[in-house]
């Protein structure tokens, strides 16, 4: 199974069509990630990661419920486990 996590872009590190990168942060987290498919998004807009690439952009309402509905099963599998898997945040 794949999965992707919205994130905010805060800092475009290179622009160019084919190999723009671009800071984004999550969960307090910052990550650099390929927005090669997503050129238009801009700093403070929330982007949909896989594996290091953004693969769409999100408004920020529906960013916000994703990441409280994420927050939801990470605390339903330290319930079912009794243990901590660890931040949502390290999948990406």
């Amino acid at each position: 199974m794949c999965l992707a996590i919205p994130g905010k872009l805060t800092r475009w590190l290179c622009t160019d069509p084919l190999t723009a990168q671009a800071e984004v942060m999550f969960g307090g987290v910052s990550r650099v990630c390929y927005l090669a498919c997503c050129p238009e998004a801009e700093v403070g807009a929330y982007v949909l990661v896989h594996a290091g690439v953004a693969i769409a952009t999100l408004d920020t309402a529906s960013a916000e419920r994703l990441l409280a509905q994420l927050s939801a099963l990470e605390l339903d599998e330290d319930e079912a486990h009794g243990d901590a898997l660890g931040p949502w945040v390290g999948l990406t």
